[in-house]
């Protein structure tokens, strides 16, 4: 299994890049520690995660994937870059709260990573230039 680390994500410039970067490939269904719903709050709800969660978001200035311009404009996700098992919450595992593991995310662009689907990505808005709608100039 390849352990992929925030670091290297940087290096990638653009959205594409990074999600293609973290994309998991998985599909709808696929059994994963969310079955378990009392690991989710066993994680989610502590002081550590909050705390780690907020620190995440600031260094991603509030940006899907930390890409500027990509800001994030409903709830942020902070995702696991590498998948978390049960084992590694019951354990409390110190490197599901190590930020070089961690990423921010739109609900949209976190399904996405999950489920391989590329049309729940953001798309930003065309600029236009002067006559570009013209088609005889």
């Amino acid at each position: 299994m390849m352990i992929r680390t925030y670091s290297e994500l940087m290096r990638l410039k653009s959205f594409e890049d990074r999600f293609e970067y973290l994309r998991l490939r998985g599909s709808v269904g696929q059994a994963t520690f969310g079955y378990d719903r009392y690991l989710n709050q066993l994680l989610y709800t502590s002081g550590r995660w909050r705390s780690t969660r907020r620190d995440i978001i600031i260094r991603d200035n509030g940006c899907d994937l930390g890409v500027e311009g990509y800001d994030i404009k409903s709830r942020i996700i902070i995702h696991h870059i590498n998948v978390i098992t049960i084992e590694d919450i019951e354990e409390d595992r110190d490197w599901i709260y190590d930020p070089e593991f961690l990423i921010s995310t739109s609900d949209n662009t976190h399904k996405a990573i999950h489920y391989s689907d590329e049309s729940l990505l953001p798309k930003l808005p065309i600029v236009r230039r002067k006559n570009d709608t013209c088609p005889w100039r």
